[in-house]
């Protein structure tokens, strides 16, 4: 068996116990941890509830509350203490889809794989109408649109070319790959820095005609909207089409269309044959509470001395709406919980304390970990810091995918690379070793390495998350390697 998500919580748990040191008795609490990891797992037990049954886990929805509140309970069952929702702020509407079906009736009945965007409306009932294509460059080409559009169900003329499969989906790191991360020098600022800086600004003036477009497609009384997803062979890679703030601007109903789908409607229309659709869509938001909440709890420390002082691990709990989050991130949420569970089941008492925190709208701009280090630590524009951010030894992230963990990045602090290495050494018969001083992006150890606190991700065989299951239909439990 491929012991992935097994393996990394018992690798995560050494580390965070800090148990790798050379000195007596840590080779005797290895193999505890080994042993209840490997052998009484319940890590694909724990990813069973926070996906199969919680549902998906889109930030504000009643389904990431239900993942929060089993995992609030679970925690306190295996004796964690201070398990809680810990509110951090104010965020926006929830949102869940409740029936979503749409089908081609003209020339022909087909069923085609849509999802809604996120914090769209529904169709309010049945609709059916004509297919019409749209070219929008500039908002100048909103004339020609103009009281024609009532009714219809329109899309965006496409020039993406689905790619051909030349690649595998499912990759493993190689040796060689590995080695090169082992011997990476720190790349530059400023070229990575300036590229950033294009793109953003590429990125602003296509949101800016977009939101333009939108408010005119409201404007005309539109059925539906029907946008390309990325993806093939049935995957469909979702996105927001609008706003959760709550003062947000109402949009049209949009459905994000399988690649496939999409271009057969398009070369069907573009060929001048009459494409008829109908759709029924039903969405509702949540306005009751727009607090966003992450879960936390802790095992105490016992040492006079060091008992204040935390080691915190975490993951984003959140999930977009498409499929159930398995391995975006139910993966890094379980394993983070074994990781505490096992400490628990062997009876480990920690110096410092041991915090869990289970972040949410990790996907909206990791804003769950954002204003929990705004809260607890300080503020990382004014680097105006609070007593509680010298109290934290590091914080450790679990969130690419299901792949086994093969080491960890250092996020540039290269005086980690000794301590490091030393822990990995007990599991490099399980293909962990590499310590790269390479910084990974874009997940929640970000937010404490904006106020100094050492925030480290760990790497992690790709397998096929950016290929298949990175925030799309098929990210499901089916895909998690245990």
């Amino acid at each position: 068996m491929k012991r992935k998500l097994l393996f990394s919580s018992l690798l995560i748990a050494v580390t965070s116990a800090s148990a790798l040191a050379q000195q007596e008795g840590d080779t005797a609490m290895l193999r505890k941890i080994r042993d209840e990891g490997l052998n009484h797992s319940k890590v694909m037990e724990t990813a069973f509830y926070l996906t199969d049954v919680a549902g998906p886990r889109l930030a504000g929805s009643p389904g990431l509350k239900r993942a929060q509140d089993w995992a609030v309970n679970q925690l306190k069952t295996w004796g964690l203490v201070n398990a809680a929702r810990e509110p951090w702020g104010k965020f926006g509407k929830g949102w869940e889809v409740q029936k979503n079906y749409a089908a081609i009736t003209v020339p022909y009945y087909h069923a085609i794989i849509a999802i809604p965007k996120a914090w769209t409306p529904g169709t309010n009932g049945e609709v059916s109408g004509d297919v019409v294509l749209l070219k929008i460059d500039t908002v100048a080409d909103f004339d020609q649109y103009k009281g024609k559009l009532a009714g219809k169900i329109v899309m965006f003329e496409s020039t993406m070319k689905l790619p051909e499969g030349t690649r595998p989906d499912l990759t493993r790191y190689t040796d060689e790959e590995l080695d090169k991360m082992e011997n990476a020098t720190r790349p530059p600022a400023g070229g990575a820095r300036n590229a950033v800086n294009r793109r953003m600004s590429a990125f602003m003036r296509l949101r800016a005609l977009r939101n333009a477009t939108y408010e005119f497609l409201e404007q005309e009384h539109v059925a539906l909207v029907l946008s390309q997803a990325r993806g093939t062979d049935g995957t469909v890679f979702t996105t927001n089409g609008a706003s959760y703030a709550d003062t947000a601007k109402s949009v049209p109903p949009e459905l994000e269309t399988s690649g496939e789908d999409y271009q057969r409607i398009q070369r069907l229309v573009k060929a001048g044959i009459p494409v008829k659709m109908e759709a029924d869509i039903k969405t509702q938001f949540f306005t009751g509470d727009l607090q966003g909440y992450d879960v936390v709890a802790e095992i105490p420390g016992t040492d006079k001395k060091l008992k204040d002082q935390l080691v915190i691990i975490g993951g984003h709990l959140d999930s977009w709406h498409a499929a159930t989050g398995a391995t975006d991130n139910a993966a890094g949420s379980a394993v983070m919980m074994e990781t505490m569970r096992i400490l628990k089941a062997i009876n480990f008492k920690p110096k410092r304390t041991l915090r869990i925190c289970l972040w949410s709208s990790e996907e909206q701009g990791l804003f769950g970990s954002r204003f929990y280090v705004l809260n607890h630590f300080g503020d990382p524009k004014t680097m105006e810091l609070k007593p509680g951010q010298a109290k934290v030894s590091a914080y450790y992230n679990l969130d690419n995918g299901t792949g086994k963990i093969r080491g960890i990045y250092l996020q540039g602090d290269s005086a980690a690379r000794p301590i490091f290495k030393q822990w990995l050494a007990g599991f490099k018969d399980l293909g962990a070793g590499t310590v790269t001083i390479s910084n990974t992006g874009g997940t929640d150890h970000l937010s404490f390495d904006a106020v100094g606190i050492p925030g480290f991700q760990f790497i992690q065989d790709p397998m096929d998350y950016g290929t298949r299951t990175h925030h799309s239909n098929q990210d499901t439990y089916d895909r998690l390697s245990e």
